[in-house]
Protein backbone atom coordinates (compact mmCIF):
# COMPACT_ATOMS: atom_id res chain seq x y z
CA UNK A 1 0.00 0.00 0.00
CA UNK A 2 0.79 3.62 -1.06
CA UNK A 3 0.54 6.06 1.89
CA UNK A 4 -1.49 9.24 0.75
CA UNK A 5 2.14 11.36 2.03
CA UNK A 6 3.86 9.31 -0.46
CA UNK A 7 1.18 9.54 -3.56
CA UNK A 8 1.91 13.30 -3.13
CA UNK A 9 5.38 12.95 -2.74
CA UNK A 10 6.26 10.83 -6.47
CA UNK A 11 2.88 11.88 -8.32
CA UNK A 12 2.08 14.87 -7.15
CA UNK A 13 -1.67 13.95 -6.19
CA UNK A 14 -3.41 12.74 -3.14
CA UNK A 15 -6.40 10.54 -3.20
CA UNK A 16 -9.24 13.23 -3.52
CA UNK A 17 -7.44 14.18 -6.36
CA UNK A 18 -7.95 10.64 -7.74
CA UNK A 19 -11.30 11.58 -8.15
CA UNK A 20 -10.98 13.71 -10.54
CA UNK A 21 -8.86 11.95 -12.86
CA UNK A 22 -12.32 10.18 -13.84
CA UNK A 23 -13.71 13.28 -14.78
CA UNK A 24 -12.01 14.00 -18.06
CA UNK A 25 -12.64 11.02 -20.61
CA UNK A 26 -9.76 10.17 -23.12
CA UNK A 27 -9.40 7.36 -25.05
CA UNK A 28 -7.08 5.68 -27.64
CA UNK A 29 -8.90 6.65 -30.91
CA UNK A 30 -6.52 4.81 -33.34
CA UNK A 31 -2.62 3.97 -33.90
CA UNK A 32 -0.95 4.88 -36.67
CA UNK A 33 1.88 2.54 -37.63
CA UNK A 34 4.89 2.41 -40.30
CA UNK A 35 7.66 4.25 -38.83
CA UNK A 36 10.85 2.17 -38.44
CA UNK A 37 12.75 4.07 -35.96
CA UNK A 38 11.81 6.08 -33.01
CA UNK A 39 9.68 9.19 -33.51
CA UNK A 40 11.24 12.23 -32.06
CA UNK A 41 9.26 15.02 -33.36
CA UNK A 42 5.40 15.79 -34.36
CA UNK A 43 4.08 19.02 -36.01
CA UNK A 44 0.37 20.06 -36.74
CA UNK A 45 -0.21 21.25 -40.37
CA UNK A 46 -4.16 21.85 -39.69
CA UNK A 47 -7.07 19.85 -37.53
CA UNK A 48 -6.43 16.91 -39.69
CA UNK A 49 -3.07 16.75 -40.91
CA UNK A 50 0.10 16.31 -38.85
CA UNK A 51 3.89 15.39 -39.42
CA UNK A 52 5.77 13.12 -38.06
CA UNK A 53 9.98 12.38 -37.71
CA UNK A 54 12.37 10.44 -35.85
CA UNK A 55 15.14 7.80 -36.30
CA UNK A 56 14.66 6.65 -39.21
CA UNK A 57 15.06 10.17 -41.17
CA UNK A 58 12.01 10.13 -42.70
CA UNK A 59 9.30 12.69 -42.59
CA UNK A 60 5.77 11.34 -42.93
CA UNK A 61 2.40 13.30 -43.51
CA UNK A 62 -0.79 11.99 -42.04
CA UNK A 63 -4.29 12.77 -42.21
CA UNK A 64 -6.44 11.69 -39.54
CA UNK A 65 -9.31 11.08 -41.99
CA UNK A 66 -7.68 8.37 -43.62
CA UNK A 67 -5.27 7.25 -40.51
CA UNK A 68 -3.88 4.51 -42.41
CA UNK A 69 -2.23 6.18 -45.44
CA UNK A 70 0.63 7.61 -44.02
CA UNK A 71 3.01 9.44 -46.82
CA UNK A 72 6.45 9.28 -47.18
CA UNK A 73 7.32 12.73 -48.52
CA UNK A 74 10.66 13.44 -47.94
CA UNK A 75 14.15 11.39 -46.15
CA UNK A 76 17.01 12.03 -45.05
CA UNK A 77 20.17 10.00 -43.93
CA UNK A 78 20.42 10.51 -40.08
CA UNK A 79 18.44 10.92 -37.11
CA UNK A 80 15.71 14.02 -37.69
CA UNK A 81 15.44 15.52 -33.88
CA UNK A 82 13.09 18.48 -35.33
CA UNK A 83 10.23 20.04 -37.24
CA UNK A 84 9.65 23.66 -38.27
CA UNK A 85 6.71 24.10 -40.67
CA UNK A 86 6.43 27.73 -42.61
CA UNK A 87 2.89 27.55 -43.97
CA UNK A 88 3.19 31.57 -45.66
CA UNK A 89 5.86 29.38 -47.90
CA UNK A 90 4.81 25.83 -48.15
CA UNK A 91 8.45 24.92 -46.77
CA UNK A 92 9.49 22.30 -44.06
CA UNK A 93 12.83 22.71 -41.91
CA UNK A 94 14.33 19.55 -40.07
CA UNK A 95 17.37 19.34 -37.67
CA UNK A 96 19.12 16.12 -37.40
CA UNK A 97 21.51 14.34 -35.21
CA UNK A 98 24.67 16.21 -36.72
CA UNK A 99 23.37 19.85 -36.12
CA UNK A 100 22.92 20.18 -40.08
CA UNK A 101 19.37 21.78 -40.94
CA UNK A 102 17.58 20.45 -43.46
CA UNK A 103 14.94 22.60 -45.39
CA UNK A 104 12.76 21.34 -47.94
CA UNK A 105 9.42 22.39 -50.17
CA UNK A 106 6.75 20.47 -48.80
CA UNK A 107 4.73 20.67 -51.43
CA UNK A 108 7.10 18.13 -54.01
CA UNK A 109 9.65 17.07 -51.07
CA UNK A 110 12.56 18.85 -53.06
CA UNK A 111 15.61 19.78 -50.86
CA UNK A 112 15.50 23.71 -51.38
CA UNK A 113 19.05 23.74 -48.86
CA UNK A 114 21.18 21.86 -46.36
CA UNK A 115 23.25 23.56 -43.79
CA UNK A 116 25.24 22.37 -41.20
CA UNK A 117 25.30 24.78 -38.70
CA UNK A 118 25.11 23.62 -35.19
CA UNK A 119 27.49 20.79 -33.59
CA UNK A 120 25.54 17.54 -32.10
CA UNK A 121 21.77 17.39 -32.47
CA UNK A 122 19.32 20.59 -33.71
CA UNK A 123 16.81 20.25 -31.01
CA UNK A 124 14.35 22.90 -31.58
CA UNK A 125 13.20 24.83 -34.55
CA UNK A 126 10.94 27.93 -34.47
CA UNK A 127 8.79 30.01 -37.26
CA UNK A 128 9.09 32.98 -36.33
CA UNK A 129 7.23 35.36 -39.35
CA UNK A 130 9.87 35.66 -42.07
CA UNK A 131 12.13 34.69 -39.51
CA UNK A 132 13.07 31.23 -38.01
CA UNK A 133 15.07 29.97 -34.97
CA UNK A 134 17.05 26.95 -34.33
CA UNK A 135 18.60 25.79 -31.29
CA UNK A 136 21.26 22.85 -30.78
CA UNK A 137 24.34 20.61 -28.82
CA UNK A 138 26.69 23.65 -29.13
CA UNK A 139 24.69 25.98 -26.90
CA UNK A 140 23.93 28.57 -30.13
CA UNK A 141 20.43 29.85 -30.84
CA UNK A 142 20.25 31.12 -34.25
CA UNK A 143 17.79 33.19 -36.63
CA UNK A 144 17.56 32.66 -39.56
CA UNK A 145 16.26 34.66 -42.81
CA UNK A 146 13.52 33.11 -45.25
CA UNK A 147 14.59 35.36 -47.61
CA UNK A 148 17.62 32.97 -49.01
CA UNK A 149 17.80 30.79 -46.20
CA UNK A 150 20.93 32.71 -44.35
CA UNK A 151 21.87 32.85 -40.77
CA UNK A 152 20.65 36.76 -39.66
CA UNK A 153 22.51 36.04 -36.49
CA UNK A 154 23.77 33.35 -33.90
CA UNK A 155 24.64 33.51 -30.25
CA UNK A 156 26.32 31.58 -28.35
CA UNK A 157 24.35 31.11 -25.02
CA UNK A 158 25.82 28.07 -23.40
CA UNK A 159 28.30 25.86 -23.49
CA UNK A 160 24.94 22.96 -23.09
CA UNK A 161 23.08 21.65 -25.58
CA UNK A 162 19.82 24.04 -25.70
CA UNK A 163 16.77 21.98 -25.49
CA UNK A 164 14.00 23.59 -26.72
CA UNK A 165 12.45 27.16 -27.22
CA UNK A 166 8.66 28.76 -26.74
CA UNK A 167 8.21 32.18 -28.10
CA UNK A 168 5.54 34.33 -27.02
CA UNK A 169 5.28 37.82 -29.02
CA UNK A 170 8.73 39.46 -28.69
CA UNK A 171 9.69 37.40 -25.80
CA UNK A 172 11.64 33.83 -26.31
CA UNK A 173 12.27 31.80 -23.63
CA UNK A 174 14.97 28.78 -24.54
CA UNK A 175 15.61 25.50 -22.05
CA UNK A 176 19.03 24.28 -21.71
CA UNK A 177 21.23 20.89 -20.59
CA UNK A 178 22.77 23.21 -17.98
CA UNK A 179 19.45 23.62 -16.26
CA UNK A 180 18.85 27.07 -16.59
CA UNK A 181 15.92 28.86 -18.52
CA UNK A 182 16.94 32.06 -20.50
CA UNK A 183 14.83 34.67 -21.91
CA UNK A 184 15.84 36.41 -24.70
CA UNK A 185 14.08 39.52 -27.10
CA UNK A 186 13.19 38.02 -30.57
CA UNK A 187 13.88 40.38 -32.66
CA UNK A 188 17.45 42.38 -31.17
CA UNK A 189 18.75 38.96 -29.54
CA UNK A 190 19.11 40.83 -26.04
CA UNK A 191 19.26 38.51 -23.13
CA UNK A 192 16.48 39.87 -21.23
CA UNK A 193 17.06 37.31 -18.12
CA UNK A 194 17.12 33.79 -17.02
CA UNK A 195 16.82 31.59 -14.26
CA UNK A 196 19.78 29.85 -12.97
CA UNK A 197 19.21 26.20 -11.81
CA UNK A 198 15.41 25.84 -13.15
CA UNK A 199 15.66 21.89 -13.04
CA UNK A 200 18.59 19.96 -11.76
CA UNK A 201 18.91 18.87 -15.07
CA UNK A 202 18.54 19.41 -18.57
CA UNK A 203 15.10 21.57 -19.55
CA UNK A 204 13.61 19.69 -22.15
CA UNK A 205 10.04 21.48 -22.26
CA UNK A 206 8.70 24.84 -22.09
CA UNK A 207 4.96 26.25 -23.03
CA UNK A 208 4.09 29.69 -21.97
CA UNK A 209 0.35 30.06 -20.67
CA UNK A 210 -2.30 32.93 -21.62
CA UNK A 211 -1.62 34.32 -18.80
CA UNK A 212 2.04 34.62 -18.97
CA UNK A 213 3.31 32.66 -16.66
CA UNK A 214 5.33 30.22 -18.30
CA UNK A 215 5.92 26.16 -17.21
CA UNK A 216 8.93 23.82 -17.45
CA UNK A 217 9.51 20.50 -17.57
CA UNK A 218 12.92 18.47 -17.19
CA UNK A 219 15.25 15.47 -17.14
CA UNK A 220 14.67 15.86 -12.80
CA UNK A 221 11.00 14.61 -14.10
CA UNK A 222 9.98 17.63 -12.44
CA UNK A 223 6.96 20.16 -13.80
CA UNK A 224 7.65 23.81 -12.65
CA UNK A 225 5.64 26.76 -13.33
CA UNK A 226 6.98 30.53 -13.12
CA UNK A 227 5.57 33.79 -12.97
CA UNK A 228 6.55 36.64 -15.95
CA UNK A 229 9.52 37.48 -14.03
CA UNK A 230 10.85 33.90 -12.99
CA UNK A 231 9.93 33.27 -10.02
CA UNK A 232 8.88 29.92 -8.98
CA UNK A 233 4.94 29.16 -8.04
CA UNK A 234 4.65 25.76 -8.42
CA UNK A 235 5.98 22.38 -8.20
CA UNK A 236 5.03 19.03 -9.11
CA UNK A 237 6.98 15.56 -9.10
CA UNK A 238 5.68 15.12 -12.41
CA UNK A 239 7.12 11.89 -13.80
CA UNK A 240 9.23 8.80 -12.67
CA UNK A 241 11.26 9.93 -15.18
CA UNK A 242 11.84 12.97 -17.96
CA UNK A 243 9.66 15.01 -18.27
CA UNK A 244 10.17 14.70 -22.67
CA UNK A 245 7.67 16.91 -24.07
CA UNK A 246 4.35 19.41 -22.88
CA UNK A 247 1.50 20.39 -25.22
CA UNK A 248 -1.33 23.20 -24.40
CA UNK A 249 -4.72 22.38 -24.97
CA UNK A 250 -5.94 25.21 -27.52
CA UNK A 251 -8.78 26.37 -24.56
CA UNK A 252 -5.82 26.49 -22.33
CA UNK A 253 -7.35 25.34 -19.49
CA UNK A 254 -5.24 22.24 -19.19
CA UNK A 255 -1.83 20.61 -20.59
CA UNK A 256 -0.65 17.35 -21.22
CA UNK A 257 2.94 15.86 -20.42
CA UNK A 258 4.85 13.43 -21.91
CA UNK A 259 7.26 11.59 -20.27
CA UNK A 260 10.22 8.31 -21.04
CA UNK A 261 7.93 6.55 -18.08
CA UNK A 262 5.65 5.54 -20.53
CA UNK A 263 2.71 7.92 -19.73
CA UNK A 264 1.06 10.40 -20.81
CA UNK A 265 -0.59 12.78 -17.93
CA UNK A 266 -2.78 15.66 -18.04
CA UNK A 267 -2.53 18.51 -15.72
CA UNK A 268 -5.23 21.61 -14.76
CA UNK A 269 -3.05 24.75 -15.86
CA UNK A 270 -4.11 27.10 -13.15
CA UNK A 271 -2.73 24.61 -9.96
CA UNK A 272 -1.05 21.61 -11.61
CA UNK A 273 -3.44 19.39 -10.26
CA UNK A 274 -3.27 15.91 -11.77
CA UNK A 275 -6.70 15.10 -13.85
CA UNK A 276 -5.43 11.80 -16.06
CA UNK A 277 -3.30 9.33 -16.97
CA UNK A 278 -2.54 7.61 -20.12
CA UNK A 279 -0.75 4.48 -19.74
CA UNK A 280 0.06 1.12 -21.99
CA UNK A 281 -1.43 -1.73 -20.22
CA UNK A 282 -4.68 -0.03 -19.19
CA UNK A 283 -4.92 2.58 -21.66
CA UNK A 284 -3.78 0.59 -24.81
CA UNK A 285 -1.07 3.55 -24.69
CA UNK A 286 3.44 3.58 -25.87
CA UNK A 287 5.16 0.69 -24.80
CA UNK A 288 8.31 2.66 -24.40
CA UNK A 289 9.09 6.24 -23.73
CA UNK A 290 6.63 9.36 -24.91
CA UNK A 291 8.80 11.45 -26.96
CA UNK A 292 6.59 14.30 -28.70
CA UNK A 293 2.53 14.86 -28.17
CA UNK A 294 0.62 17.73 -29.56
CA UNK A 295 -3.28 18.72 -29.45
CA UNK A 296 -4.72 18.98 -32.91
CA UNK A 297 -7.71 20.52 -31.55
CA UNK A 298 -10.03 20.71 -28.77
CA UNK A 299 -10.73 16.72 -28.77
CA UNK A 300 -7.64 15.31 -30.14
CA UNK A 301 -4.51 14.57 -28.41
CA UNK A 302 -1.54 12.89 -30.53
CA UNK A 303 1.90 11.19 -28.99
CA UNK A 304 4.49 9.64 -30.32
CA UNK A 305 7.71 7.57 -29.12
CA UNK A 306 10.50 4.84 -29.13
CA UNK A 307 7.99 2.25 -29.71
CA UNK A 308 7.83 3.64 -33.33
CA UNK A 309 4.41 4.27 -33.35
CA UNK A 310 1.99 7.58 -33.29
CA UNK A 311 -1.32 7.32 -30.75
CA UNK A 312 -4.47 9.15 -31.53
CA UNK A 313 -6.32 9.85 -28.68
CA UNK A 314 -10.00 11.49 -28.19
CA UNK A 315 -11.59 13.39 -25.50
CA UNK A 316 -15.29 12.37 -25.09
Amino acid sequence: KISPHLMETYFGVTFAHIENMNTLRIKKHVRLQGHRGAIYALKRLDDRRLLSAGGDGWMVEWNLEQPDQGMLRAKTDSHIFSLGYFEQKGWLAAGNMEGGVHWLDWNNGASIKDVAHHTKGVFAISPYGEYAFSAGGGGKITKWNLNGIKTAETLHLTHSSIRCIDISGKKMSLGASDGNIYFLDTDTFELLGEIRAAHESSVFSLRRLQDGTLLSGGRDARLKKWDEQGALLLEKEAHWFTVNDMTIHPEGRIFATASRDKTIRIWDTENLRLLKELNGPRDGGHTHSVNAIIWMDERTLVSAGDDRTIIVWKTE
